[in-house]
Order: C-alpha cells, then sequence, then structure tokens
C-alpha cells in the first residue's frame, strides 16, 4: 500500500510502461514480451546490481519516496493569543525578531550554537565532496555544527598510511579548515568515524594534528543499515582500496577480473564498509580511549535500527556521559544507499522519535544523566525544526540537517557560478544581474565579513541565507506560539490531529488539547 510505484522512480531513472500498475508488485498490469525493459525488474535484467541505487551515482541525494502511517504533517503547531515565555508580555517587546533561537550541547552546555541546527555527517561521496567547502563555510558563518563523515581519509587518493594508521590526508585537512577558516566562535566540526577510520586511527590523528576537539562514533544512519557503498571507475582505484582495508567488489586482484574489466565487461568496482558490532564493553572502552586521545567532546550518531538498538543508544550514551546523541530515522542519504533498502528497511523518523522520547523519560525517572538529543531524518525547513523540538522536548536540543543544507550549497554554488560568468538565470533576472543583488543574504554577509566576502565559496552565501530563512520562519513560529527562548518549547506546543499520530507520539490529541482548562473557563 505503501510502496505503491517503487518499480519505478526518478531516483533508478525506471519508468513503467502503462499507467496502470498492479498495487502488489509494483509492475505494470501488463507486462509486454518486446518491451525493452523500462522498470526496475526490466533494467535488472540488463544491467543487474547497478540498478541497486540511485543514479547518476555520486551526482545525487536521495529521499524515500514511501508514504508512511503517520508522519510529521499529522501534527499541528500550537498558537495562542494569551500571555509570553521568556520575555514581558508587552506588545512592545513580545515581538518575533526577539525570540532566542541559541541552544548548546555537550555534557555541561559548553558546545554553543547560534541556531539549534547540526548538519549530519556526510562522508567520502562525490556529491559532499565537491560541495563540502561551500556547505563548511557556511555551516561555519551561521554558528552551527557540522560532522564530517565516514572514510574521508582512507578514500583520498593522496592519504599516507603507515603501519596500518593515517599520518596524512589533504583530503580531510581540507574538510576542516573549510569550517575553521570561517568559524566565528559559535558551533563546532566533529569528525565521524566507523570501523576502517576506527583502524586507521582516524580520530586520534585529526585531535593531535589539527585540534579538533570533537567527535563521533556512529552505529549506521537512517537510509541503510549497511556499511557505505562507493563506486570506482579505475583498476588502480579498486587495488588502492582494497590494500587500505575495505571490500571491494568484484575483487580486484582477481587475474579474471582484471581482464574482464579491461574488455568492458562492466565499467565499475564497488567499495564497502564494513558493518559495527556495538557491544557495551568495547563502546565504553573506546570512549574513554577517546577521552585519553584528546577528545573534549564525543557524540555517538546511530540509525533507524529496532528498538532494542536505540535503547540501546540511549543507556550507553547516558553511562558514557556523551555529549550528544543524533538519532537518524528512515530513510534519505547522499546517494550511496540501496533504494529498495531506502524505501522499505528502518524505523521512520516520527517512530523513531516518540520512541527516543520515552526512552529519555524513562532514564529521567530513574535520575540517570540525560543526553542532549538530535534528531535527523527527513527534515528541511523551520516547521520540521519546532515539531522536532518540542515532540522530543525537553531533551532536543538540536535537529539534523543534510540533503537540505547541501541543496542549499549546490544551488548557492550553480547560481552563485553563473553570476559570475555574467549568466543570470530566468528565474532570478528580476532581482538583477550581481551577487549582491541576487542573493538576499549578500548585502548582510558583506556587513559581517568585509572584504573577506570576496574568498568565500561563493555556495556558502547560499547556505548562509538558507539558514537566515529558516531563522526567522522558527522565530514567527515560537513568536506565536509565546516562547521566546528554545528551551521553553514543550510537547504542549504541538497537537496531534489523528488519533493514531496521538497513540504513537504520546502527543495530545487536537479535540483534547486544554480541555481541563476549558472546563475552568466555561465554568
Amino acid at each position: 500500500m505503501y510502496s505503491l510505484g517503487i518499480n519505478a522512480s526518478a531516483a533508478t531513472l525506471t519508468k513503467l510502461r502503462t499507467h496502470t500498475q498492479s498495487s502488489a508488485s509494483g509492475m505494470c498490469v501488463t507486462c509486454l514480451d518486446g518491451c525493452p525493459g523500462l522498470c526496475e525488474v526490466g533494467r535488472s535484467a540488463i544491467r543487474g546490481k547497478e540498478v541497486l541505487y540511485p543514479q547518476p551515482f555520486g551526482k545525487t541525494t536521495s529521499a524515500s519516496q514511501k508514504k508512511y502511517p503517520v508522519d510529521y504533517s499529522h501534527f499541528s503547531i500550537m498558537g495562542t493569543a494569551v500571555g509570553a515565555h521568556g520575555v514581558d508580555p508587552d506588545p512592545d517587546k513580545a515581538i518575533f525578531p526577539v525570540v532566542d533561537l541559541q541552544s548548546a550541547v555537550g555534557s555541561d552546555g559548553s558546545l554553543k550554537l547560534r541556531y539549534p541546527i547540526v548538519i549530519a555527517a556526510m562522508g567520502s561521496t562525490n556529491i559532499a565532496a565537491n560541495n563540502w567547502s561551500h556547505l563548511a563555510a557556511g555551516a561555519a558563518i551561521s554558528g552551527i555544527g557540522i560532522i564530517i563523515g565516514e572514510n574521508v581519509c582512507a578514500m583520498d587518493p593522496k592519504a599516507e598510511i603507515k603501519k596500518g594508521r593515517i599520518v596524512k590526508s589533504p583530503a580531510m585537512e581540507d574538510r576542516i579548515k573549510s569550517y575553521t577558516n570561517w568559524s566565528n566562535g559559535e558551533g563546532f566540526v566533529a569528525v565521524q568515524a566507523n570501523v576502517e577510520d576506527t583502524r586507521l586511527g582516524v580520530q586520534e590523528w585529526v585531535i593531535d594534528k589539527f585540534g579538533v576537539t570533537t567527535v563521533e562514533l556512529k552505529w549506521g544512519q537512517g537510509a541503510k543499515d549497511i556499511g557505505g557503498e562507493v563506486k570506482l571507475n579505475t583498476l588502480k582505484r579498486a587495488l588502492q582500496l582494497k590494500s587500505r582495508g575495505y571490500i571491494v567488489l568484484p575483487d580486484p586482484q582477481d587475474p579474471a577480473v582484471q581482464a574482464a574489466f579491461e574488455a568492458g565487461a562492466f565499467k565499475e568496482f564497488e567499495r564497502h564498509s564494513r558493518i559495527g558490532m556495538v557491544e557495551q564493553e568495547s563502546f565504553m572502552k573506546r570512549v574513554e580511549e577517546l577521552r585519553r586521545a584528546g577528545a573534549k567532546y564525543i557524540f555517538l550518531k546511530t540509525g533507524a535500527y529496532r528498538p532494542a538498538d536505540l535503547a540501546r543508544a540511549v543507556k550507553y550514551a547516558s553511562d558514557a556521559k556523551l555529549d550528544l546523541l543524533m538519532v537518524d530515522g528512515a530513510g534519505g542519504g547522499t546517494g550511496m544507499s540501496p533504494w529498495r533498502m531506502m524505501n522499505e528497511w528502518g524505523v521512520p523518523t516520527l517512530y523513531l522519535h516518540a520512541l527516543l522520547a520515552n526512552y529519555m523519560d524513562t532514564l529521567a525517572k530513574k535520575g540517570r544523566y540525560l543526553p542532549p538529543l538530535a534528531m535527523a531524518g527527513g527534515f528541511s525547513l523551520e516547521d520540521h525544526v519546532f515539531k522536532a523540538i518540542a515532540i522530543g522536548a525537553p531533551y532536543m536540543k538540536a535537529v539534523g540537517l543534510a540533503r537540505a543544507p547541501l541543496a542549499a550549497a549546490m544551488v548557492g554554488k550553480t547560481v552563485g557560478e553563473a553570476l559570475k560568468e555574467g549568466k543570470v538565470a530566468a528565474e532570478y533576472q528580476k532581482y538583477g544581474d550581481t551577487v549582491d543583488q541576487v542573493f538576499i543574504g549578500a548585502t548582510e554577509l558583506k556587513k559581517i565579513l568585509g572584504d573577506d566576502l570576496k574568498r568565500l565559496p561563493i555556495g556558502a552565501v547560499g547556505v548562509y541565507t538558507y539558514f537566515q530563512r529558516l531563522a526567522q520562519g522558527m522565530r514567527q513560529l515560537m513568536c506565536g506560539a509565546r516562547k521566546f527562548r528554545l528551551d521553553l518549547i514543550d510537547r504542549d506546543d504541538v497537537a496531534a490531529l489523528t488519533r493514531e499520530a496521538a497513540e504513537i507520539s504520546g502527543v495530545r490529541y487536537i479535540m483534547d488539547v486544554d480541555a481541563e482548562e476549558v472546563e475552568l473557563i466555561l465554568g
């Protein structure tokens, strides 16, 4: 029911021959002998496992097209005409521009964020690498956090590895400096590690070499429950990554495979990361290793695994007194994840969010340490941010975004570079023909950065402008709810529009909201 039409998608560049389809299989109702194979089944008969992944591979970000029974649209933000919280209840003082959006993570709340946003980890994919300087600089000037994802060092062609440990990686250095060169004292850049990164000592190296203070341990992501994948288009590259400890398919060291590749039988190798094996004792040991190595802040990122795994993440994060637990719901990513897995695997974000709030309530009742939380999994605009914080209140300190700010970086880069070449897209001609005229945030950035604006990657202007929009949108929503500080938002600031949404989330059904107060008012 919820995956109707998944046998054809823009993600896999497939389509159906007929306008009608089988609700069970997603195939055309009539499958014609003689069809060249337009759908996923047909394309798979020709290209096999290549069709597992969104296309063009490495140039897109992707998200599930499955429609879940309950999602965030089944909740509405509540406003009121009475009073104000966090500011004097004076119409001249309780105005939306004064809403305070600052947040903080860290066990002691010392890692400050101008806005409650963290850009979730993006690893070694081409689309992340090609846009990173724009994305990271935009995050830095916006005062938010960003996380460098897995496999960056080992995927770096210029990396140097000695005795199984990383000693040089220009790609990692560039990623870190793309943020720190523009940092203004708010936000952070963190470095994530998977199995291969941990074996290479990536986090210890960035702490020692670059003074990175924040690291993230990884238990998967919401797009997939296996390790990361990339495609390799040369035999030399496949052999290099096999030598660095990755799973490479087919085996580039096999003479028969080498001969087939040279003959053009296939054009790409697949590189796969290993899955981690979570165990409490080894997890706590790793946290202590990182603290001894100099990590000041340690995060855990977990994906859309079954509820028991979420409970483990909450418990381990509490026991280790971690500085942030980011939970990523199904199902999107930076284009590497198998498409069917992205649609059919994992706990959807809203359901995972509700479980997370319940588990944190349980810890709170026991008087345990409560790690700061960030929720990720398909959020993009200000109403999403508000709802995510409200449903997870009072534990939710930030929202993880990925595809949306990356889109802002890509669009900013594309439009900005066109403007510099004297080309103005038709959609923007009405605004002018310069960066200052077309990008509404450029004038404000010029005041902040002065001549340094000329050095700023142009896509960063798009990222900054996008976050300015989110910030104003959040302030308006919070003003309407009469909550003038982020920490004042609670679960009563949203209402469930269906009984099912209320049952899943624990948020009140809209027809039951304020029931006690209404009785008092009406006498």
